[in-house]
């Protein structure tokens, strides 16, 4: 029981100290750099699986107080079902897009630029890590700018454009970190404690501020900017878009699931359900931002061409179909966004690194230049399905699942405004992403195509793409199928429990 114990502290110890030596040896032998990071991603994930199965097995939350200090006085890792769930989604994504990333990072970035990009990368997965444990608000804070500030700087590694979409981001997220930190100073002067247990049976008592009010609405848009959703969202597109293929793939899927966790956890684990449902009108104003979030978004990738801001556009639309399951206010509503922040971050990991594939192999991407994939990327075609039909909501894939949770807790509210978005934003989906299919797989298929030096037969390795990419790319696909078929056993004995001790 020693090291199970200490698990909710080698999750974000491990990363961090490996960043430090990776780049210390990256100054001798670049090379050894990857396999470190790959080191440290793989222990992680296995940290969360101890953890998750700690969880499963307690009663009551694990609770790990730093420096020996007793909460509320002390920081306190504290993690329960919600975050014990989400905690392991970003672990496993994280541990995939290090195994796809290696081919794209030679390819993108120079040798000796690698270990800084990989210093960083821990960096930013440290900061994932502690943001989702944490139970300190204060300290949610500090971890949540070492990911904003190891995102900056990854982002500007990108190509022509790069810097400038970095320093845009900085803009934005500096505005997000100071709003959120205003917030943190009016629940310690209103409450004099920042532990979120404690807040959580402090609060009930000082409904009547207005102070709290506006605590919580710096909390809410400091914590909006930073995971993307409509209208904070237009530094996103061109961030993602720029950003090297591999960081992409990283943070796209994650940094803005772990913001959504957050507002999950803040807006229904610390303050009570009421508060924004009855007290206030917090959630139906969420309603109408996400609402406005999923059309704009959808449409704006329609309009696209480069695959990756499509994308980024279709992100904007994800995370507003969690903020709608937010703003249902009733149990069933977030049983829905709880489960879609875990689809949809494997979701959008699985499309990206498809993208990142395409652009490996034919240097493009464009939506014209999909033409023939098939025949030369069979398997990135068929994980582009994949993908493609899970965001759609095709079942059993995963997405399937959470739309239908999310659809039954806005017909449960009586948002038909709802109801309406999110079929209609699925038969958008399915525009988009049959405009990728049809390029894919029904172009009309030219006699020479892909046929080298004139023979007349296909000769191409299959999908051209190192082992470390095919591997990925399959488990990433497979678990999309796997989150669809056991989606209620995860929803009955990892998000349930959380879901009804609101």
């Amino acid at each position: 029981m020693g090291i199970m114990a200490q698990l909710p502290a080698l999750i974000v110890v491990t990363p961090l100290l490996l960043a430090f030596l990776v780049y210390l040896v990256g100054i001798f032998r670049p090379r050894l750099s990857y396999p470190l990071v790959l080191l440290g991603t793989s222990l992680s994930f296995i940290f969360s699986l101890g953890i998750l199965y700690q969880v499963l097995h307690s009663s009551a939350p694990l609770s790990y107080h730093l420096g020996g200090w007793e909460p509320p006085w002390g920081i306190e890792y504290r993690i329960d079902h919600l975050n014990a769930l989400v905690l392991a989604a970003v672990a496993a994504v994280a541990w995939l897009v290090v195994l796809f990333a290696k081919g794209l990072v030679d390819r993108e970035i120079e040798l000796q630029k690698q270990p800084h990009l990989y210093t960083l990368l821990l960096l930013e997965i440290t900061g994932l890590f502690g943001i989702t444990v944490t139970g300190d608000m204060f300290n949610l804070y500090v971890l949540l700018e070492i990911a904003s500030f190891s995102a900056y700087a990854l982002i500007a590694m990108g190509g022509r454009g790069a810097a400038f979409a970095a320093f845009r981001y900085v803009i934005f997220g500096t505005i997000g970190a100071c709003a959120y930190l205003l917030s943190v100073g009016y629940l310690y002067i209103l409450s004099g404690s920042l532990n979120m247990a404690d807040l959580k049976g402090i609060i009930p008592g000082l409904l009547h501020s207005k102070a709290l009010l506006v605590g919580f609405a710096f909390m809410v848009m400091g914590v909006g900017i930073k995971m993307g959703i409509f209208p904070l969202h237009s530094w996103l597109p061109d961030a993602y878009t720029l950003a090297p293929s591999a960081v992409a793939a990283l943070l796209a899927p994650l940094f803005t699931k772990v913001g959504a966790y957050v507002i999950v956890r803040v807006t229904y684990g610390v303050f009570p359900l009421s508060f924004s449902v009855k007290d206030y009108p917090a959630a139906e104003a969420l309603g109408w931002l996400a609402i406005g979030g999923v059309i704009f978004g959808c449409v704006m990738a329609l309009a696209q061409r480069d695959l990756k801001r499509m994308l980024c556009y279709l992100i904007v639309a994800e995370m507003g179909y969690i903020l709608m399951g937010v703003a249902t206010g009733n149990r069933t509503g977030i049983t829905g966004a709880v489960l879609h922040i875990v689809n949809d971050a494997f979701m959008m990991a699985c499309l990206f690194t498809v993208v990142g594939a395409i652009h490996y192999v034919r240097g493009t991407r464009d939506l014209d230049d999909l033409k023939y994939l098939h025949i030369q990327m069979p398997l990135t075609s068929a994980v582009l399905v994949v993908g493609g039909l899970a965001v759609v909501g095709i079942p059993p894939l995963c997405g399937f699942f959470s739309k239908w949770y999310l659809i039954l807790g806005a017909v449960e509210a009586r948002r038909w405004g709802m109801v309406a978005v999110l079929l209609l934003s699925s038969l958008l989906n399915a525009i988009v992403f049959f405009r990728l299919i049809e390029r894919a797989y029904l172009e009309v298929q030219p006699a020479e195509a892909f046929v080298p030096n004139g023979g007349t037969h296909l000769k191409v390795k299959l999908d051209s793409l190192p082992k470390g990419m095919i591997f990925s790319l399959l488990l990433l696909a497979s678990a999309l199928l796997f989150l669809g078929l056991f989606s209620g056993t995860i929803v009955k004995e990892i998000i349930y429990p959380f879901v009804n001790g609101l």
